[in-house]
């Protein structure tokens, strides 16, 4: 068995400098003729040999790795940025948001890719990103242990959904802000809140902006056979409207979040994580670091352990019918997720909220940073920053 090289020690890289942010939207992403399989791109660490360097890199999604003496000069990605920043590219396969689809299949590892002759992010993931779970079932020892149980109260990580989706997961119970809370700087605030809220994303409880306010929500899913009026948990609240493309051309679009509210009775959820633990605190994305390691609770692949590979990432991510849609600021991290675990809270190991999972593919899987999530629907996941 080839040994898994060894990780970083402690966390490293941060947000792209405006310029490297600039030139990257212009080159990779541009508007008219965008880069040949190029996704996306964040701020992350260089790679060699297959090991990280610790040295600040703008990391370029796409959706496989073509070589470089096949593509047009225009699409070749440069070695470095104009501002010394170092490249490196990352083959992602193909984003998807993570409902749960109409019928389950097997997953499938990561596909082969071809690396540059410097190695690279991807051909550590290779290795990282897949987990003991898909080894062993291709072995056709074990199948996913779904959490798809209707639970009273429902634990986080369950399966939930609108009426009209299939099945995704319940992140959190949350709340609004209470009086004195601010958003920058955040602090909590101080009484009794009125309302407590079950948070997944918009397209589970929400239909990609097209369900209802006031429509049902049920745990389970439907999918995991949960029916109106007879599992209703919440019904919708609020959610944060996510930009489709060709509705809306991919350079205007200004999606941060997928991320919905629906209302619900304190003694019928709890937000304590199956298995998990409850989030204890929630962090600043200025504090989200690459390096660091995630775990999550979810509908499909229940318990995961991962680590975080790109923060400050913008990424194009397929709702099937509803569009394609643009993120900014997102965190991309090795794969944790398969379809049905969308909403699912992400916190590092020992239980600090990071971040809301919503899309993937089988090589990484993408998420919200809490902060904004936590600014745009203006609830509080936890009560401390840490």
């Amino acid at each position: 068995m080839t040994s898994r090289p060894e990780m970083m020690r402690g966390p490293t890289g941060g947000q792209l400098t405006d310029s490297a942010r600039q030139q990257a939207y212009s080159e990779f992403l541009r508007p008219q003729e965008q880069m040949s399989n190029v996704v996306g791109f964040g701020s992350g660490v260089k790679w060699t040999d297959g090991r990280p360097t610790g040295e600040q890199a703008v990391l370029v999604f796409v959706t496989q790795k073509v070589p470089e003496s096949m593509l047009p000069e225009r699409d070749v990605i440069p070695r470095q940025m104009d501002d010394g920043t170092p490249t490196d590219v990352l083959a992602v396969g193909h984003v998807s948001a993570q409902r749960q689809q109409q019928r389950q299949s097997r997953s499938t590892a990561p596909q082969d890719v071809t690396y540059r002759p410097d190695g690279g992010v991807a051909e550590q993931l290779a290795h990282l990103s897949q987990p003991l779970l898909e080894e062993l079932r291709e072995m056709g020892t074990l199948e996913p242990q779904i959490l798809k149980r209707r639970m009273r109260p429902c634990p986080s990580g369950f399966s939930v959904g609108n009426v009209r989706v299939t099945a995704g997961t319940l992140g959190s119970v949350v709340y609004d802000l209470l009086p004195g809370a601010t958003v920058d700087p955040p602090a909590a605030g101080l009484g009794v809140p009125a309302k407590f809220y079950v948070l997944s994303n918009n397209h589970v409880l929400a239909d990609s902006n097209r369900a209802q306010l006031g429509s049902p929500i049920v745990q389970p899913g439907v999918f995991d056979g949960g029916t109106d009026p007879a599992d209703r948990i919440a019904t919708l609240d609020r959610f944060v409207t996510i930009q489709f493309a060709p509705q809306i051309p991919l350079a205007n679009q200004n999606n941060i979040v997928d991320a919905a509210l629906g209302v619900v009775e304190f003694q019928d959820a709890t937000r304590e994580q199956y298995f998990s633990g409850a989030p204890r605190a929630w962090r600043r994305k200025a504090n989200v670091a690459v390096g660091d390691l995630v775990k999550k609770s979810g509908r499909t692949t229940n318990i995961s352990f991962g680590r975080i590979v790109s923060v400050d990432a913008t990424i194009d991510v397929n709702y099937g019918t509803a569009g394609t849609a643009r993120f900014k600021d997102q965190i991309l991290t090795t794969n944790i997720s398969a379809g049905g675990d969308s909403g699912s809270l992400v916190t590092s190991p020992d239980n600090v909220a990071l971040g809301l999972l919503f899309a993937g593919s089988s090589t990484v899987t993408v998420v919200n940073h809490i902060e904004n999530v936590r600014s745009l629907l203006r609830v509080e996941i936890a009560e401390q920053l840490a």
